[in-house]
């Protein structure tokens, strides 16, 4: 390891478990012609067992001395693209999106992200136009078991994540696995993105109701669309009796096939108004 102090503003923490970082190259089924995103490279541990399959890989850091660092040790490999500077800087500025893709369309993500980042980069990356084809990412423990969670304990971050593909849980990681050690243990998860079930504007609608439906989630589903959406009840009664819903239900008790469901029979009043 450089001798180095982690930059808690950064919420760098390493990895030093190499048969962690084995289950993740794994999980990524990679093959030599993969193009990955490395989402904070750090000290490169990640990294140099990404470019050992042979794919090539873009990887982001932030912190310019981890980059110049890494940059050195590896300046000699073809394969690698080190890039200073914020991912969600990037996920912005599309105008960049050619030069990433002009070798080819199709891309995973894998990394070692910092915590207060993954509702963020999760989201952001699956409702792009060209989301990832996988996503191995190590996170919080507790994170990644609301991500698989199933009726009648969803949440609106498990509904939408599996929206747009399935996701699981390949290995738990203790926090002791880290330096320095964080507070809390971690799991590696994977997504495996999917196409997508709805046209845009049906998306849109979907996630209108999902994000209504889940704003209060004590309160009963069908109280927090005809609060939040302005529908008449008397149409909602009537979509909950078409999907077998109970009007007692309360949102965290649908899966996504419900939830999707429920969209079909409320498309049309929604694009009404």
């Amino acid at each position: 390891m450089y001798n180095i102090k982690p930059n808690k503003r950064l919420g760098q923490v390493f990895l030093k478990n190499r048969m962690v970082i084995s289950k993740i190259i794994e999980a990524g089924e990679l093959k030599p012609s993969d193009l990955v995103l490395e989402i904070g490279s750090g000290q490169g541990i990640l990294t140099k067992a990404l470019l050992e399959t042979g794919c090539q890989v873009i990887a982001f850091e932030k912190d310019p001395i981890l980059k110049t660092n890494l940059e050195k040790e590896l300046k000699q490999n073809p394969k690698i693209d080190l890039i200073l500077g914020d991912i969600r800087d990037w996920l912005k500025n599309r105008k960049e999106w050619p030069l990433i893709f002009k070798k080819t369309p199709n891309y995973k993500v894998i990394a070692n992200i910092p915590y207060y980042l993954t509702s963020y980069l999760i989201r952001s990356f699956l409702e792009l136009d060209k989301p990832p084809s996988i996503m191995v990412l190590l996170i919080q423990k507790e994170v990644a078991q609301r991500l698989i969670s199933q009726p009648p304990q969803t949440n609106l971050l498990a509904i939408a994540t599996q929206y747009y593909g399935h996701v699981s849980i390949v290995s738990h990681v203790p926090k002791e696995d880290f330096w320095p050690q964080p507070k809390v243990d971690s799991a590696v998860i994977k997504i495996q993105t999917q196409s997508k079930h709805r046209n845009k504007k049906q998306e849109n609608i979907f996630f209108q109701i999902l994000k209504a439906g889940f704003s209060q989630p004590r309160k009963l589903l069908i109280s927090n669309l005809n609060k939040n959406l302005k529908i008449d009840k008397k149409i909602l009664i009537e979509c909950f009796d078409k999907t077998k819903l109970e009007m007692q239900v309360r949102a965290q008790e649908l899966s996504l096939e419900q939830w999707l469901s429920l969209t079909d029979f409320l498309f049309t009043c929604l694009n009404k108004k």
